[in-house]
């Protein structure tokens, strides 16, 4: 089977350091290759809402990044203010020592409060899958599909890993078509990213979405 990749990347940087004129760079590219979205801390939201205008390109902000650890009502903060600066989707961060603890009402709840001030906006939270068992995969799972988000996604690009192919294969299996799966940290080459897809990604998070068009010529001159 062919694939677009434009229509699958959030073209990313998250990188602490980076500065607005890395961040115009991430959004210029994006628009001149035609990706779906891109994908930003929340200091950076509105100035990248300010770059796309006019342009179909997504603009996605993490909630909760890198650690997930912070309280519920810090994630509903970060979430409304990104929302007023324009963000289309976000994606947050799961608190994983509640996962790995068995304490599934917290899990559910902290997504679903973020989930609710969202309107019809997607949600993405991450489980941070190189991290957990397959039973926890499962389980983390089980519980962002519990508490109405829209996908799971694998990494942060922080953690101890990235994504692996099994367990986008995993997640897939689990959720099915009642949500997406987000393939997202170390993905660097156009094969690679072809092999997510086909195990089940609707979504590929990387910072090198230009090379993974290798292939591509830009959308617009």
């Amino acid at each position: 089977m062919q694939y677009d990749l434009r229509h699958y990347i959030d073209h990313t940087l998250l990188r602490p350091s980076a500065d607005v004129s890395e961040i115009r760079q991430l959004c210029n590219e994006a628009m001149e290759y035609g990706f779906y979205g891109v994908c930003v801390h929340g200091s950076h939201t509105l100035f990248s809402r300010y770059l796309l205008r006019g342009s179909p390109v997504k603009l996605v902000t993490v909630i909760g990044f890198p650690l997930g650890v912070m309280s519920t009502d810090s994630k509903v903060y970060e979430a409304e203010d990104a929302i007023a600066n324009g963000a289309d989707e976000l994606d947050m961060v799961l608190h994983l020592g509640a996962l790995k603890a068995g304490d599934d009402a917290y899990v559910v709840h902290d997504i679903s409060r973020v989930k609710k001030v969202m309107g019809q906006r997607p949600l993405k939270v991450i489980i941070e899958s190189a991290s957990l068992t397959p039973t926890e995969i499962r389980k983390a799972c089980e519980l962002v599909m519990a508490a109405g988000a829209d996908y799971v996604k694998t990494s942060t690009g922080f953690g101890e890993g990235g994504a692996r192919l099994e367990d986008v294969k995993l997640m897939k299996e689990v959720v099915g078509d009642r949500l997406k799966v987000k393939a997202s940290g170390g993905i660097r080459d156009r094969a690679a990213a072809l092999d997510f897809i086909a195990a089940g990604a609707s979504r590929i998070g990387t910072s090198s979405g230009p090379a993974l068009l290798s292939t591509h010529k830009p959308s617009k001159p």
